[in-house]
């Protein structure tokens, strides 16, 4: 080390000792360890100690131990080093380690008063340990006896396997249970066992069992293996496959340390550490997503778990799942219609598709890279190829479903597949067809297809006339299908008043024709989202937005199926309900702007007046009357950001105003919200930090936040006013 590196070595020792003194441990931290980088001598003990002792104020207790090993290993028995680590494994809980150190620590300086005190509590907290790690030993041994006998009667069978659930969950009790071998007792289990009680507590145990170890995630992810683990969601029972599913979540998170606070300071090193059994899960997923014979509540819980860990910030497996043909398989399920039987049907539930959009547009978001993304879109090319090389109608039916599914999800992608050359053609033609099938699949894609103004004009010209022919269809099914496209054609103007595809009553028919799909409770819940979606677009239009708001029959409908929180439903409702609030995002025009536009004979959007803050307020106040805020909360289990967006967007609209911010707090929403800050668009988390920062400021925060909840919201607030 050269003179001018140890002469700034130890200047930046005395700084990180000035920041110290001053509480500014960030800094303090920050020169300890680029003194530790220049240093080569013996001052890196003091070094190690000193920013231990950074860790230990900042809470982290693990860098703490670790500093402390280091400095434990140039100078052994050193008095600082092992009281700082005794303190640091206290924190931990690793009491039987911390009371280690303090008896060395005084047998090394018997005078040190300031381990006293660690001393005597030490040596309680470890006394207490030694009795109950007794009482568990003999807990444990006659409840392994009774869970796994299958003589033994059901009772108390089940009362034993949730005595283990409740051992699971301490850390001494997990320690106790691992070391008897419980795994191997429960990989034996899961094979035998037919009581689906035994079973649902058993993946219970296992999940609690992995949640705060990582070397007995590793452990029982190699004894069971992540196919034997992923058939835990191949039940007919929701409880089963809500358990599994958390506990293959909680592998991933133990895996890929995402429970940290910092999300943004996540460690990536653990997931190259763990990328062998990260890789082996989520392989594992990937190829049961379209497996025949995995059941439909089982097939969306793999979805979802896909959705939750493909992101960037979470596992980053969005190009790995591109390249086992992940995305093949998920779109073999978007083209599954319940209606379409045969040997090889792939089983799916009323919510698969939307989940699979979702999902797909998860995993395309995650794409960082043009050259990724282009490698998205050629698996979608050999997917469409695929399925039109033959000339069954059924495949191009099938294909038709797959397109409308990534219209709703990777929107970028889906427009790319109906550009291709006859692949709108081919909907119309199917939408002129007698087959019922045929229409209602090709009438659902028209109206996915019609997402931009110029896609909406091509649409206006080449297919206005079929649906308006599906529209007199004695089908339900179909009408109301085709009614969402004119819909959605007369909505292509948006918010701007000045603009009317069609005649200026037209919106009015058509907003009365889905009112009669969606307030008849007797019409199939399909056909009431259909008429919810309808009324997304036209809601664009301040007319059909106050005719709507005095319609309570209608409105009360659209909250009931809010209320079922079907996330089939939930795009139709939600962006209804944005729409009613005015709050979507409003582009801020500046003066000067428009009298440019004026002069260059450029169009300049018109609002309504009905549209003015007076309505709007009126609106927002009647909805909230009809209970929107249950519903709100029951579509808020969606995984898919954007939707989360409008769901923070709605809520935000509603804290607005001070007197309604009592009936958010009521009925629980300052939980969803919380959740919507923390996940989510950007836009989405800024307008719920926003709703947050509302309801703490006009109402206690220890009633708006109940415990711990408090600080999280205060984060969530900060952002709202950056």
């Amino acid at each position: 080390m050269s003179s001018e590196e140890s002469d700034r070595s130890v200047q930046l020792k005395d700084e990180g000792n000035l920041f110290f003194k001053e509480c500014d441990y960030e800094q303090a931290l920050s020169c300890y360890t680029e003194a530790l980088r220049l240093s080569k001598g013996d001052d890196r003990v003091v070094l190690f100690k000193n920013r231990a002792a950074c860790h230990l104020k900042k809470d982290n207790f693990e860098a703490a131990v670790k500093d402390c090993n280091e400095a434990l290993d140039l100078v052994p028995n050193d008095c600082k080093a092992l009281f700082r680590r005794c303190q640091a494994f206290e924190q931990l809980e690793r009491y039987e380690e911390a009371y280690r150190d303090a008896c060395l620590l005084f047998k090394v300086d018997p005078k040190n008063a300031a381990i006293q005190p660690y001393l005597k509590r030490l040596h309680v907290r470890v006394q207490e340990l030694a009795k109950q790690r007794e009482s568990i030993d003999n807990k444990v041994s006659q409840m392994f006896q009774l869970v796994f006998d299958s003589t033994v009667e059901r009772e108390k069978r089940i009362q034993a396997v949730n005595n283990c659930l409740v051992l699971a969950k301490e850390r001494s009790g997990a320690e106790k249970m691992f070391g008897e071998g419980l795994y191997d007792k429960f990989a034996k289990l899961f094979k035998s066992e037919t009581d689906p009680e035994i079973i649902l507590a058993s993946i219970r145990v296992i999940a609690e069992l992995c949640r705060t170890s990582l070397h007995r995630t590793k452990v029982l992810l190699d004894k069971f293996g992540a196919a034997a683990l992923l058939e835990m969601l191949n039940s007919k029972s929701e409880q089963l496959i809500h358990a599994g599913q958390y506990c293959i979540q909680t592998m991933l998170n133990v895996l890929s340390d995402a429970d940290r606070k910092e999300e943004d300071k996540r460690e990536r090193r653990m997931l190259k550490e763990n990328k062998q059994e990260i890789d082996q899960i989520m392989k594992c997923l990937a190829l049961a997503v379209n497996k025949r014979s995995f059941c439909a509540l089982g097939r969306d819980a793999v979805l979802e778990l896909i959705m939750k860990n493909v992101d960037f910030e979470c596992l980053n497996w969005g190009l790995q799942l591109v390249e086992v043909d992940g995305i093949y398989r998920i779109l073999e399920v978007a083209s599954e219609l319940p209606e379409i039987k045969y040997e090889s049907s792939i089983e799916i539930t009323e919510s698969t598709r939307a989940v699979v959009a979702a999902t797909l547009q998860h995993v395309y978001d995650s794409l960082t890279c043009d050259a990724h993304r282009d490698a998205f879109r050629i698996k979608v090319d050999e997917f469409v190829k695929d399925k039109l090389r033959g000339p069954e109608i059924q495949s191009k039916v099938q294909v038709t479903a797959a397109i409308t599914v990534m219209l709703q999800g990777p929107l970028e992608v889906g427009n790319y597949c109906i550009a291709q050359e006859g692949i709108l053609q081919m909907m119309l033609v199917m939408a002129g067809s007698e087959d019922i099938l045929q229409q209602r699949t090709a009438a659902e894609a028209i109206i996915a297809a019609a997402s931009k103004k110029d896609k909406c004009s091509s649409i206006a010209g080449m297919g206005t006339d079929i649906l308006k022919k599906l529209f007199q269809s004695s089908d339900d099914g179909i009408r109301v299908r085709a009614l969402v496209g004119l819909c959605k054609v007369g909505s292509m103007g948006g918010s701007d008043a000045s603009i009317r595809p069609f005649a200026d009553d037209t919106q009015i028919k058509l907003a009365n024709a889905c009112r009669k799909f969606l307030i008849n409770p007797a019409r199939d819940k399909d056909i009431r989202k259909w008429a919810a979606e309808g009324l997304s677009y036209l809601t664009l239009d301040a007319e059909v937005k106050e005719e709507l708001v005095r319609d309570k029959v209608a409105m009360t409908a659209l909250v009931e199926l809010a209320k079922t929180g079907d996330q089939s439903c939930l795009y139709g409702v939600v962006a209804t309900l944005v729409n009613l609030t005015n709050s979507y995002e409003k582009q801020e025009v500046m003066p000067e702007m428009i009298e440019l536009a004026k002069y260059a004979k450029q169009h300049i959007p018109v609002e309504h007046e009905k549209d003015a803050k007076e309505f709007v307020e009126k609106r927002i106040r009647a909805i909230t009357e009809l209970g929107v805020v249950a519903g709100l909360i029951a579509l808020s289990k969606t995984q898919a950001k954007n939707s989360r967006e409008l769901i923070a967007r709605v809520f935000n609209a509603i804290c607005e105003f001070e007197d309604l911010r009592g009936a958010v707090i009521q009925q629980g929403a300052a939980k969803i919200l919380l959740s919507l800050a923390l996940e989510g668009t950007d836009k989405g988390k800024m307008n719920a930090a926003q709703a947050l920062a509302r309801l703490g400021i006009s109402i206690n925060p220890e009633v708006s936040f109940p415990g711990q909840r408090v600080s999280s919201a205060s984060l969530s607030n900060r952002g709202a006013f950056l």
